[in-house]
């Protein structure tokens, strides 16, 4: 017996048609999106200021730690500061992110 399996890719934005997946990423998120060629052109010429000013990014960059890469705030700080306040941080790893917006909210 022979089958025969037909993928149609259904556009994301409209749910017509697609004719391609498009793949991006945002702020270390990769996403995938499918959609006809109408869309998908829409898509490249929003970004495509924003992908001429920026830089390209190696497959091994991005694979690497990134420890603190970006933040705009001193982990140490930000423990010492919660500390005092008597709020709950851990003392290794991650800063929940409700500590940090506190501590800003805080100290501007």
């Amino acid at each position: 017996m022979t089958q025969k399996v037909i993928v149609q890719l259904t556009d994301d934005v409209d749910g017509g048609e697609a004719a391609e997946t498009v793949s991006f990423a945002l702020d270390g998120v990769n996403y995938e999106i499918d959609l006809n060629e109408k869309n998908a052109k829409a898509l490249r010429e929003a970004i495509s200021s924003f992908q001429t000013a920026g830089r390209r990014v190696s497959a091994s960059s991005r694979t690497a730690p990134r420890r603190g890469v970006g933040r705009d705030y001193n982990p140490k700080v930000v423990r010492a500061w919660a500390v005092d306040n008597k709020i709950d941080v851990p003392e290794r790893g991650r800063i929940p992110g409700t500590v940090i917006e506190q501590y800003r909210a805080a100290n501007g």
